[in-house]
């Protein structure tokens, strides 16, 4: 089951809440396809070098040893990916108000540990650009701790994937990335408040740019290649303990343009449209 969002015609935006997917990809929602104002896709699905990589969606690697991302889970002592029955589902419920979302997390063992409400909406549409607004509030149940971790809090360096993860398409390779920090692949595990990624289409004579701003300090996760990829990582270099009952509120705004933004109109987006902090 989806919902889709549509622009002057162009469709740019479809969430799918309920996808059929083996447990092995850790089930969960996503967007797919994202399209600019031009109509022009910025995003992958389900590549074959990553079965569980889907547009954009909200996934953690390592959930106190379970599996939300999908895939094989890094293991220390085996220095390598390990297939494990341990890949966790995101599990929707219901949508109690428009653009607000319920959903449970639940372990392959079938433990309920998470309850959270995500909340999304689009905005700021202008001549050549669009925003998705995307918010969570992520509510430990487990009445133990959770700790949220990735491969590099398990000894794999510079892999800290954990939390907002999108993957750009395949043209997207080698593209150019600017943030508030600096530029270039060198982003990977630095700290910045926004990070952008400019890419060229196929087939089309155009590029686009994908702004990603986030409302609470952030590492990024950054690739150029093998394939195109942006995560404002929650636990790069260091876990994150969520006590029980307690809550952890995240907010981001991922910008769609058409076009290679510079540093200079980037910059100047950024200073109009600052992302608010999580509610």
């Amino acid at each position: 089951m989806e919902l889709t969002f549509t622009e002057r015609g162009v469709e740019i935006l479809r969430y799918v809440h309920r996808p059929e997917t083996p447990v092995f990809e850790s089930p969960k929602p996503y967007f797919h396809p994202i399209r600019t104002l031009a109509g022009d896709v910025v995003s992958a699905y389900r590549p074959h070098d990553h079965r569980w990589h889907r547009g954009l969606q909200l996934t953690v690697s390592d959930l106190s040893g379970e599996n939300f991302w999908g895939g094989g889970s890094y293991v220390r002592e085996a220095a390598g990916y390990v297939d494990l029955p341990n890949n966790g589902t995101m599990r929707h419920e219901e949508f109690p108000a428009p653009g607000v979302e319920r959903l449970t997390w639940h372990t392959q063992g079938g433990e309920h540990w998470v309850d959270e409400v995500r909340t999304f909406e689009v905005g700021d549409v202008g001549d050549d650009s669009w925003a998705l607004e995307l918010s969570t509030a992520i509510t430990n149940v487990r009445g133990r701790d959770l700790v949220f971790g990735s491969p590099t809090t398990s000894g794999r360096p510079m892999a800290g994937y954990c939390g907002l993860f999108w993957r750009g398409p395949r043209s997207f390779e080698h593209g150019q990335v600017i943030a508030e920090g600096g530029e270039g692949p060198e982003m990977m595990g630095r700290e910045s408040a926004w990070l952008a990624y400019s890419g060229t289409h196929d087939e089309v004579d155009r590029s686009s740019t994908l702004l990603f701003q986030s409302a609470q300090p952030t590492v990024w996760f950054v690739r150029t290649t093998p394939f195109a990829a942006v995560n404002p990582s929650i636990a790069f270099h260091r876990e994150l303990i969520l006590p029980p009952g307690a809550t952890l509120r995240l907010r981001y705004r991922m910008v769609v343009a058409t076009g290679a933004w510079d540093r200079p109109r980037l910059e100047a987006y950024v200073r109009r449209h600052p992302c608010p902090a999580p509610a």
